[in-house]
């Protein structure tokens, strides 16, 4: 099993993302980026102001993307407990 990382894009990215992006024949991406990393090499990356992703096309890449979209989605909100009803002692029949 090959290791897999996700994480956000630093600047220090930008070299491969516009290799990546390039490689895909796809316009770079722009604003927050997250990125995925298999086996050590940057496979896939997804723009969290767009939406839109590009990915090594010479390697399989669909569970990344997968991953990316996920880890992109807002946390669920926490639904508050309601405050416990008061119990009424059960009538003797």
């Amino acid at each position: 099993m090959t290791p897999v990382l996700v994480r956000p894009a630093r600047a220090v990215d930008a070299a491969d993302l516009a290799d990546l992006a390039a490689l895909d024949s796809a316009a770079p991406l722009t604003g927050e980026i997250l990125l995925a990393a298999s086996g050590g090499e940057l496979a896939a990356a997804m723009s969290l102001d767009t939406g839109a992703v590009i990915a090594d096309p010479f390697v399989p890449t669909a569970h990344l993307v997968e991953l990316l979209r996920t880890a992109a989605r807002p946390a669920p909100r926490r639904r508050t407990r309601l405050a416990a009803l008061p119990l009424r002692p059960l009538r003797a029949a």
